[in-house]
């Protein structure tokens, strides 16, 4: 019994861990973005429209690989 408890202890100490990792990783991700965007605006502000709608789409796909890693992590705890 004990063997077993243990065990669901560190699944979720895995599954934590993995969406915390998913979770920094996306915001490092969109720090970098947000950051080159800014830089880019600031050397050619004529593209600003352009640079920030890339830069829209770009997190909006970082968001959602974040979320598919978190969600990943969740199934793994339960299955």
């Amino acid at each position: 019994m004990l063997g077993l408890l243990a065990e669901l202890s560190l699944n979720g100490i895995g599954a934590s861990l993995g969406a915390a990792i998913a979770a920094i990783g996306a915001g490092i991700g969109i720090g970098k973005i947000g950051g080159s965007a800014m830089e880019a605006i600031a050397r050619q502000p004529e593209a600003a429209g352009d640079i920030r709608s890339n830069m829209i789409v770009i997190a909006a796909l970082i968001e959602g690989v974040a979320l598919f890693a978190v969600i990943v992590c969740i199934l793994a705890l339960f299955v």
